[in-house]
């Protein structure tokens, strides 16, 4: 349904205050998330994989996936993404992009603070884009670990500019996350992975349980054949390839990741990531092979790269 102007004033959007949240994990949900994104599904003793799961050659503590924060956004808005008075259908809603900044790596359990803003709201007349920002600290330390930014497409949730020009509103400079060019030239490494039929029903565990991923009848309502994989579950199969085939193994190298959804997946569906590396910048897009269709693609950037490259 369409916002009601009556009831949602988009000038007011930079006063309103999110609630501060904790999210506390630990190794056993950094396994279990791994695990979510396809690590070691296919080979359980992968030299660069098992250490994401389990204590390999004595290793202190197992290792976290950089997407791994991605799940600190979904945990600092217990209410979902709601503004006061606009209103939409979550049926409708659609994960348009990702974004994600590391300033330290991630300890293997920890208790974050999480402080949410606004980072953008756009009348785009049938839908409204809505743009979150969250900043996970450790609660201990005070450090700040990284920063989410959630972009949501909201179908039938526009029209609410009270003027001739379309209501657009960000806090952040634009060309702070630029736009994705993929080049003509051929890949410098693929990588071919395939999804289980189960990896929605494994992946919610982490903690989204949209039932858009595992109930028939609600995928169905949304307009799809039968449950999707999670678009957070593809960007971490993507990054953990990326992680795998230019970083070998190492997920501290990652400073930023960059990820728009085209597409739905499908589990089951076998997916092709596809890297050109360009300085410290890794370009991807990955493509669900069955289908030949692109349903993900975004940019990696690193701190440096794997000397065995």
């Amino acid at each position: 349904m369409s916002s009601d102007a009556s009831e949602f004033d988009p000038d007011r959007i930079e006063s309103y205050k999110f609630p501060e949240t904790t999210y506390t994990y630990s190794e056993r949900d950094v396994a279990l998330y791994a695990l979510g994104i396809g690590a070691c599904a296919r080979d359980a003793v992968d030299v660069d994989q098992l250490q994401f799961v389990y204590h390999e050659k004595g290793q202190k503590f197992i290792q976290v996936l950089p997407t791994f924060a991605a799940l600190f956004s979904l945990g600092s808005l217990p209410g979902g993404l709601d503004l006061p008075g606009l209103k939409f259908d979550p049926r409708l809603l659609l994960h348009g992009q990702q974004y994600i900044e590391l300033y330290k790596p991630l300890p293997s359990n920890a208790c974050l603070k999480n402080t949410v803003s606004l980072a953008g709201l756009h009348d785009k007349g049938k839908a409204a884009i809505l743009e979150i920002e969250t900043k996970s600290y450790d609660k201990d330390s005070g450090a700040l670990l990284c920063m989410n930014r959630t972009t949501a497409f909201l179908r039938g949730a526009g029209g609410f500019s009270k003027s001739s020009h379309p209501y657009s509103y960000s806090n952040y400079p634009k060309d702070k996350v630029p736009s994705v060019k993929i080049p003509k030239g051929q890949p410098f490494v693929v990588f071919e992975d395939c999804t289980q039929p189960s990896q929605a029903l494994l992946y919610r565990l982490s903690g989204d349980y949209n039932p858009l991923h595992s109930d028939p009848t609600f995928a169905k309502v949304a307009g799809f054949t039968r449950p999707i994989l999670h678009g957070l579950c593809t960007l971490g199969f993507s990054v953990r390839a990326i992680v795998k085939c230019i970083c070998r193994g190492d997920p501290n190298l990652v400073k930023c990741i960059s990820g728009r959804f085209l597409l739905h997946v499908y589990p089951g569906e076998t997916l092709l990531t596809e890297m050109w590396l360009e300085g410290l910048r890794v370009i991807y897009q990955t493509k669900v092979k069955e289908r030949s269709r692109t349903v993900l693609s975004g940019y990696v950037d690193l701190h440096g790269l794997s000397s065995s490259l």
